[in-house]
């Protein structure tokens, strides 16, 4: 192939994974479903897109780093303080549970599908594993509670390497059909992989800690340090890279006095990009003929790993944890297979097919068939059965208000009358124990302290304002939340928002959310106005009576909307007061005075 058409098919394989990405945003569903659909398409249906005539030699080696970036950047996220109180049930599941998965698909492949027990015990072995590629996308769709969520984030996480190992051995197994040989590369794989790992994760906490790279350099620093040790462990025992990365993730996430959420949002990235390459490139290897040679065993495999094998595994290590009847239900159901068991599986086919084993050849699609299985399925299922269960937790549309001074709480007073939760939040005691005196839900202390990560609730917070007096520590605390609520749901109490942007005493906006009241207000000017007796009006509008007549009715008063209540009981914020323009059925809430106040000129 010419090198311009490598780059065109590169482009393309870009331009559908953006497609397929957005489609899944907007239909909430794993955005994995939608790339496996697309590389069918322009691969072997269209016949566009040939990934070993693309890439050769190089296809499966580049497969192999992106499977390490996309775990490493799992890794990550395991900070072994949210595992506390469910890390014996995490440890159950990945090492007794999967056995038992193991064994019982295995034994189901062989009398269903007719497969030798050599490539039955391999496929079993292949589909013990989640990954957090397919996990963490259906967790944020479906919102379990988060003992639930903890759960099966560690599972997928942990279950990526430890399968992958008990993947290699079985396929070790197999090839050199000795045990001793086998358990000997198991052992030399867990050495390299913790040794490595462990001294690597050690010294790139030791650089990032005393500062011995500039800031922009971190994640490409992070990024080669990756792929190198990822190299390393392959070169030195094979299949022994993604332990290694792993390992090292953990530790980078669990060293003290260690910043790495610029690193982890840099690798976020990277990682939607590889997997949505990886996705279309593995399926569009796919042989649709493969598919043909199933019969009503392979439905009968399927049925059989969604309601036999994986809950009983579940209901069998989970007999003495604190889980309800209705959370092994809900764990029973969602185990979608992702990213190691298609690598892998395609991977491994190719070396035995060319070892000549009976039955290689069946070992891909048998996997794809249960990845888009359990995908489509769960995707669709996972949160109604939720919902049934009374496991999933509240929409996300609660607010987190920052402050509890006199602005702070008549504001979460007016929200928490539309079946909202709020949090006013403070580390002034005064204003917290007056907070407690209104029955406002509070935090005592820095919302953006590691007190707070650890212990501030926010299940069922969507959005975040930010009212305190210091409107320097409002934009602060907004450009660490913005990380995690994004830009269109903070909302920050700042005034002079329009000032001169070259101000070099201004915070830029893009820093800070958005504006609320427009930035036209400031704290003083709010307090005043409440001090002096303005009270919250919530005003319903109709066609009979519009927003236009409702400033015309109230033209003697000072009138500060703050949000909105649309129809459907969402609310809306405020942040530009010349375009705020409630429609017919929406409830206006306003901070109003009595008659015309002398503030208005302040």
């Amino acid at each position: 192939m010419h090198g311009e058409g490598i780059a065109l098919s590169v482009a393309g394989i870009g331009v559908v994974g953006l497609a397929c990405q957005w489609l899944a945003w907007r239909l909430r569903l794993p955005a994995i479903l939608f790339l496996l659909i697309a590389g069918i398409i322009v691969g072997p249906v269209a016949g566009i897109l040939n990934p070993q005539a693309l890439l050769g030699d190089l296809l499966f080696p580049l497969i192999s780093l992106a499977v390490a970036v996309i775990l490493f950047e799992g890794s990550l996220t395991l900070n072994f303080k949210e595992i506390r109180g469910v890390s014996h049930t995490v440890w159950q599941i990945v090492t007794v549970g999967a056995l038992i998965s193991w064994i019982l698909t295995s034994a189901a492949t062989h009398y269903l599908i007719g497969l030798d027990w050599t490539i039955a015990f391999l496929f079993g072995s292949l589909t013990v594993v989640t990954g957090p590629t397919v996990i963490v996308p259906l967790l944020r769709t479906v919102r379990p509670n988060s003992r639930l969520s903890n759960i099966l984030r560690w599972e997928g996480i942990l279950i990526d390497p430890l399968g992958a190992l008990f993947v290699v051995m079985v396929y070790e197994f197999l090839v050199s059909s000795s045990e001793a040989h086998s358990l000997t590369v198991l052992a030399i794989i867990l050495v390299v992989g913790l040794i490595i790992g462990g001294v690597s994760g050690a010294f790139v906490a030791a650089v990032l800690r005393r500062r011995l790279l500039p800031e922009y350099l971190q994640p490409f620093a992070v990024l080669s340090i990756v792929l190198g040790v990822f190299s390393v462990s392959n070169y030195l025992e094979s299949e022994s890279g993604l332990l290694t990365v792993t390992v090292m993730g953990m530790w980078l996430a669990n060293a003290k006095d260690v910043n790495i959420r610029h690193i982890l949002h840099f690798k976020e990235h990277l990682t939607v990009l590889l997997i949505t390459g990886l996705f279309i490139l593995l399926a569009a290897r796919i042989d649709p003929e493969d598919f043909l040679i199933f019969n009503w065993g392979a439905l009968g495999l399927f049925v059989f790993m969604q309601l036999v094998s994986r809950p009983v595994a579940i209901f069998l290590t989970t007999l003495k944890s604190k889980l309800t009847f209705k959370d092994k239900v809900f764990l029973s159901w969602v185990a979608p297979r992702g990213i190691v068991a298609a690598s892998i599986s395609s991977l491994f086919a190719i070396k035995l097919v060319e070892l000549g084993v009976p039955g290689a050849k069946m070992l891909v699609p048998l996997t794809f068939m249960v990845i888009i299985g359990t995908v489509v399925l769960q995707s669709a299922s996972a949160r109604p059965l939720a919902l049934k269960l009374k496991v999933a937790e509240p929409a996300p549309k609660g607010f987190l208000i920052i402050g509890a001074n006199d602005v702070a709480r008549t504001l979460a007073q007016a929200i928490s009358k539309y079946d909202c939760r709020v949090i006013v939040t403070d580390s002034n005691w005064d204003y917290i124990r007056q907070a407690r005196m209104m029955g406002l839900e509070h935090y005592y202390g820095n919302p953006i302290s590691s007190h707070a990560d650890n212990y501030l609730n926010l299940i069922g917070i969507g959005h975040v304002v930010a009212v305190t007096s210091d409107k320097h520590f409002n934009a602060m605390a907004c450009m660490q939340l913005m990380q995690d609520f994004g830009e269109q749901r903070v909302f920050c109490l700042h005034d002079k928002v329009k000032a001169d942007p070259n101000d070099k005493h201004n915070v830029a906006q893009e820093y800070h959310g958005l504006p609320f009241l427009g930035g036209d207000v400031s704290y003083k000017k709010l307090a005043s106005l409440i001090n002096q007796g303005a009270e919250i009006k919530h005003t319903k509008l109709s066609e009979e009576f519009t927003y236009a007549q409702y400033l015309q009715e109230h033209k003697d008063r000072f009138l500060l909307p703050l949000f909105l209540v649309n129809v459907k009981g969402r609310i809306k914020m405020c942040y530009d007061l010349a375009a705020f323009e409630p429609q017919t059925g929406d409830t206006v809430v306003a901070l109003m005075t009595s008659k015309k106040s002398s503030t208005q000129s302040e």
